[in-house]
């Protein structure tokens, strides 16, 4: 498998006023009053002589300057602004068709990153409350917190409030850390408010979507206030089923092995939960304790189908057969396999956990799905411990302040005491070719962030029988090129760069970058129920992912009963087992090697494993009975 709303939750106060701005928040919902007639005459935008409000030519001008260069707004000159995100590349992936410009009246939903403040102070924060050799590990913030030390400062929101206002923007909804603004508008308003941007439908079968092939610009008074636009450039990531071939399987299984395994077709939760050393007794008890997926691009479960998945599969262990909370969108259509098992394995191994399904299909044609879940965890003080996610990308298809910003959503997480786990992805170390000719590694995102727990995948050695586990060739890991490595993990990549007996070439990866993933389950050969109908041989980090959310929550479960904080941001943790003596907590995967650029120089073949830390499964997988008593220690 391809990694790929409560509603929102209390009223804000309004944002900061100055005379000429008034911006009243009701719940969320921004109202910028209109500009000042005065204003609108010294620089208005113009349209096609004939044309209908919301209908109509795009051309806009201002006293005469290029439509190009104009940018007209009640409290900006007209300019031509400055670039933000000029490193986004502009990709349209395979299966997307153009379809043309749309309709000046066209309502596309834009967001607007604010600059936050007091980066420096969380990052401390999150390094505290996340260590557990910290007097302050376990206090974690509350919402409101975490919002008084992020919150944009009173001259970005009057700013970015004063210039919506120019345009006659008022349909716009903040989150509770106020970083964040939705904002609906004609396509026009968009065009004038970021020139350079052009708004073009894109279709691929029954799925549309609204994207700019341009870059935009805002004013350069504004560039110090926004970090980034979101709902211009970036294409939903995609992520597809492995399915291996039957051949295959059906000539291992004529391959002889010793030894007194159990025998299986496939994995199914008792195989997993019997690898992993979980018994009937390891479910979850407390009312309080939640676990979460994310879902995305139209992916859905079906609640009957996790009743027959359970039904079929859960007889071993006490569980729940019905998702408690879905945040979001549920569609009626068909079920989609990664949704399926997603909700099915968390369900499996945070066993009798109460779970909740976030469903962010990018209901507005123009709405980045991955960002409306950051913005859900930026408004809801009431959230799941732990949150699954098999979604991603590469590094190089994101600009830098996407990135680094969306990094911070992670840290405002970890500040909370979240667990985000993400799939390492399934294209081993992944393969670019660079303007050069040469090919190097391509990290993947947000995997290959240092605020996130990221999970690879492993193999049975024998794919019929509980055995010792290898690497998945598949399973996704690296370097980024954007990340510093994080002190947290420092002491354990040096020592694999040490002692690894053969590495690829420096070339190809960025040794002294944060590197990935931190451990791995197993990601190959699963059944799913979708659809009513169960299904063989699914694979992929998408499904190694909630396989260890759901032990992750049941830790939880444990600490909460003994009185202790949630785990939190578990990197930190995670990575002192070994020097702690607690190198039983995990089994060591040491065989095999994940793919890369099939190159004569590399030949295909990316990192490979060995003892402790790696590149391909990180620590190993879990012993879940030794990870329950070492992440219980004082």
């Amino acid at each position: 498998m391809r990694w790929h709303r409560p509603r929102y939750s209390r009223a804000r106060p309004a944002a900061p006023r100055q005379p000429g701005v008034r911006a009243a928040a009701t719940g969320h919902h921004v109202t910028v009053a209109s500009a000042s007639s005065r204003d609108r005459e010294s620089c208005a935008p113009t349209r096609d002589r004939g044309a209908a409000a919301g209908g109509g030519g795009m051309a806009r001008g201002c006293r005469g300057v290029p439509a190009v260069l104009a940018l007209c707004a009640a409290a900006w000159s007209c300019a031509a602004g400055l670039a933000l995100e000029r490193d986004q590349p502009f990709r349209v992936p395979p299966g997307w068709t153009h379809t043309g410009r749309v309709n000046p009246g066209h309502e596309v939903q834009l967001t607007f990153a604010l600059r936050q403040r007091g980066t420096g102070r969380l990052a401390r924060l999150v390094d505290a409350v996340s260590d557990p050799h910290s007097p302050r590990y376990g206090q974690y913030l509350s919402l409101e917190q975490v919002r008084d030390l992020v919150q944009p400062s009173p001259a970005t929101l009057v700013s970015v409030l004063k210039w919506l206002q120019g345009h006659g923007v008022e349909n716009c909804r903040s989150v509770t850390t106020l970083d964040f603004l939705e904002c609906r508008m004609p396509a026009s308003t968009a065009e004038r408010l970021l020139p350079g941007a052009e708004f073009h439908r894109f279709v691929k079968g029954q799925r549309s979507i609204v994207r700019s092939p341009l870059p935009y610009a805002v004013p350069e008074e504004l560039a110090e206030h926004v970090d980034f636009v979101g709902g211009l450039h970036r294409f939903p990531a995609e992520r597809k089923v492995v399915s291996r071939a039957w051949a295959k399987r059906e000539a291992e299984s004529r391959q002889h092995y010793g030894g007194r395994a159990a025998f299986h077709l496939g994995v199914t939760p008792s195989i997993v939960r019997k690898r992993y050393n979980m018994t009937g007794g390891d479910i979850g008890l407390l009312p309080n304790n939640s676990q979460a997926c994310a879902q995305f691009l139209e992916q859905y479960f079906h609640q009957a189908d996790l009743a027959e998945f359970m039904q079929l599969f859960g007889s071993s262990f006490g569980h729940r057969s019905q998702v408690d909370q879905v945040v979001g969108h549920q569609g009626k259509g068909k079920a989609g396999l990664e949704a399926s098992l997603d909700v099915e394995y968390i369900m499996s191994t945070g066993a009798n956990i109460s779970t909740w399904v976030f469903s962010n299909a990018g209901r507005h044609e123009s709405q980045e799905p991955f960002l409306a879940w950051l913005l859900l965890l930026s408004n809801m003080s009431s959230l799941p411990w732990v949150h699954s996610v098999s979604y991603g990308d590469d590094e190089d298809s994101l600009s830098l302040a996407y990135m680094e910003r969306v990094n911070m959503e992670f840290m405002k997480a970890a500040a909370r005491g979240l667990t985000i786990l993400f799939a390492s992805g399934d294209d081993g170390a992944g393969c670019r070719r660079v303007p050069g000719g040469n090919h190097t590694f391509r990290p993947s995102f947000p995997a290959s962030s240092p605020y996130v727990t990221t999970v690879g995948g492993t193999s049975f050695k024998n794919p019929f029988l509980v055995t010792a586990e290898v690497t998945d060739y598949i399973s996704g890991g690296g370097f980024s090129n954007v990340f510093p490595m994080p002190d947290y993990q420092a002491p354990a990549v040096r020592r694999f760069l040490r002692s690894a007996s053969k590495l690829p070439p420096s070339s190809y990866y960025n040794s002294s970058g944060r590197a990935y993933p931190d451990l791995s389950a197993l990601s190959d050969n699963y059944w799913v129920v979708t659809n009513r109908i169960p299904l063989p041989w699914v694979s992929g980090t998408s499904a190694s992912t909630p396989v260890v959310g759901g032990m992750v929550a049941l830790i939880n479960d444990r600490r909460l009963q003994q009185g202790l904080a949630p785990l939190g941001f578990l990197n930190p943790a995670l990575y002192q087992l070994q020097e702690q003596g607690h190198d039983a907590a995990l089994y060591d995967v040491t065989q095999g090697c994940h793919l890369s650029c099939l190159d004569s120089t590399v030949q295909g073949r990316g990192f490979c494993a060995g003892p402790a830390w790696d590149p391909v499964t990180g620590w190993g997988t879990p012993n879940f009975p030794r990870l329950l008593r070492a992440l219980l220690a004082p």
